[in-house]
């Protein structure tokens, strides 16, 4: 356990405040022990994975966070792959091209894990986990294991039942189908190549910073409202692709707020189109 220990060492941002306590579990049972200490002292938990698409304000998180990134294995059985939840789901898509399976190209470039994957039904170049994500294996907050099958994850338009009921997911299982390894790993090259080309990999960010409005793309209503380039502070609007904001140094927490908060206020005065926030924010503002 690490106390008092900033988030932004573990954000893709480079930027947070100081959690509490910070535990690193390596099992679903540490995780549980952990949940019942924390209820038991009436400690509020919070559960991140790879904190790729997440802001951790700059007042931090009290209480206990927990961070799933120890939790790594992927096994595979036949045609499905069970995951645990800390484990990268890039690497889960290496794991099915060498077992020949296909149905989880599209998340080659994904940088979540697959707990994050399964908590907001990570999607990308017209796939999305719901498609190949079968059960979930979670830790209630009242710190009971259960399991949750694809109707019971009720995934919707990045979103699942587990941001509505606080369950921690601790492994996902990915049913998927044969297929040629040359075709799959042809496919995730050029998937991962489009994303070099269009997205600011160079540079931290919090990847996709919001969602698509209906019947529009954010970062063209974002780029036609000549916001690519603004800056406050660290955090600019990336001059590659509109849709990401990147720590191009020395960044807040914070300035990524206020450029968040001016984007959609400029985007709605423009265009009357209201921007929801893709990325998870979480924390306290700093303390005065």
């Amino acid at each position: 356990m690490y106390f008092d220990q900033p988030l932004g060492l573990y954000t893709h941002t480079k930027t947070g405040g100081p959690a509490d306590v910070v535990a690193f579990p390596t099992s679903k049972e540490q995780v549980q022990a952990l949940v019942q200490i924390a209820n038991d002292n009436q400690v509020p938990v919070t559960v991140i994975g790879n904190a790729s698409n997440l802001i951790i304000r700059d007042g931090g998180i009290r209480g206990l966070v927990i961070i799933l990134t120890k939790m790594t294995d992927v096994k595979v059985s036949q045609n499905e792959i069970t995951a645990c939840a800390g484990a990268a789901i890039i690497e889960v898509t290496k794991v099915a091209q060498g077992a020949s399976l296909t149905g989880l190209e599209f998340a080659a470039g994904i940088p979540g894990s697959v707990g994050g994957a399964i908590f907001m039904n990570a999607g990308a170049y017209g796939g999305e986990i719901k498609e190949v994500a079968t059960g979930a294996d979670v830790l209630t907050a009242q710190g009971e294991f259960k399991h949750l099958d694809a109707e019971e994850l009720d995934f919707g338009y990045r979103h699942s039942s587990v941001q509505d009921n606080d369950d921690i997911v601790l492994s996902a299982t990915f049913t998927l189908q044969p297929g040629d390894p040359v075709a799959i790993q042809a496919q995730m090259d050029d998937l991962n190549a489009r994303r070099a080309a269009k997205q600011p990999l160079e540079l931290p960010s919090c990847g996709s910073v919001f969602k698509r409005p209906t019947g529009y793309f954010a970062g063209k209503l974002i780029h036609d409202a000549g916001l690519q380039g603004f800056q406050i502070g660290g955090a600019q609007v990336s001059t590659k692709h509109a849709g990401f904001i990147v720590n191009v140094g020395g960044a807040t927490a914070t300035n990524y707020m206020d450029v968040i908060r001016h984007v959609q206020e400029t985007v709605l005065d423009k265009f009357g189109v209201v921007l929801e926030t893709e990325v998870r924010i979480l924390g306290e503002n700093p303390r005065i």
